[in-house]
């Protein structure tokens, strides 16, 4: 499968709000510490009196304007700024913009294509190129597992090109000086403004941590699958033997795993349980229940 056309470029990176107010605080710290030495300085002899004032005033515009880039977050503060809406905090989820960074876990997922055909995406997608070079790779791996993923992904794209009515676009921005992919989907994100959308737990962490807002379709997917209560019968498959001894397992429609205490002698059969618990992890939720006839 050939490699699909970009339908458009993402906008460029603006700055900040509270870069420019950092820079300006700088600028004026720097022009005020020039004043203060201008006159000393030009009492230097000869031409030093006259160039010297001018080559301290650029270096120390330079270097003031440095500092306070660099410590904004805790300089703006001091002098009675506070971060205006819009701008970035450590720790703090990025302001949603209406786009999406889409990384290869999701694409070869491909629950994106049914949540974007719904209308759960307001805005609109982004495709890094070098997220569409890593799933061509594996789509041309001699790994048949590997390569079936890959063909998924692309296809997956595919579809979303042709059949979704959420904008979708190929960027060529990059991080070239970044070799993993992961690192590169967060810095891109952090620099656009945006958020990343993934199922993959450890970028899911990294991007967080770093304070970049991610929409997790595992997730999204807990959130709205039917809520089980204690109590509540239910039909289930018994399908194949639990971990602890006598157990039963059995799986809904959405995957949800149901663990069936004294079950295991109903393997390969359909029975009706009881529920008796329902345990949330991180990787998705569990249902613990037993045999209606107990």
């Amino acid at each position: 499968m050939g490699t699909p056309h970009p339908r458009g470029q993402v906008r460029q990176p603006q700055v900040s709000t509270s870069v420019i107010l950092a820079a300006l605080v700088g600028l004026v710290i720097a022009l005020l510490l020039s004043v203060l030495m201008a006159f000393p300085l030009s009492m230097l002899p000869g031409l030093w009196g006259q160039v010297t004032p001018t080559v301290v005033s650029f270096f120390l515009c330079l270097i003031f304007i440095s500092i306070t880039v660099s410590r904004r977050r805790e300089l703006l503060p001091i002098i009675g700024i506070t971060s205006p809406a819009g701008t970035r905090s450590i720790g703090q989820p990025i302001p949603q913009n209406g786009q999406l960074i889409v990384d290869t876990s999701t694409l070869i997922d491909g629950r994106i294509a049914d949540i974007s055909q719904a209308g759960f995406i307001p805005g609109s997608l982004i495709i890094p190129r070098f997220v569409l070079d890593e799933l061509q790779h594996i789509a041309d791996s001699y790994d048949s597992m590997r390569r079936n993923r890959g063909r998924r992904g692309l296809e997956i794209l595919t579809r979303l090109q042709q059949e979704s009515n959420t904008p979708l676009e190929i960027s060529d921005l990059d991080a070239k000086e970044i070799t993993d992919v992961d690192s590169k989907l967060v810095k891109l994100a952090k620099s656009l403004g945006c958020a990343i959308i993934t199922n993959d737990f450890n970028l899911n962490q990294v991007a967080k941590i770093q304070g970049v807002q991610v929409l997790n379709v595992n997730e999204l997917a807990n959130a709205v699958r039917p809520v089980a209560l204690p109590g509540e019968e239910m039909q289930v498959s018994i399908i194949q033997e639990g971990k602890e001894f006598g157990q039963g397992l059995g799986f809904l429609d959405d995957g949800t795993m149901i663990v069936v205490e004294n079950g295991l002698r109903y393997i390969n059969s359909s029975i009706t349980v009881v529920v008796t618990r329902v345990l949330q992890t991180a990787a998705g939720r569990m249902i613990f229940a037993h045999p209606k006839a107990e």
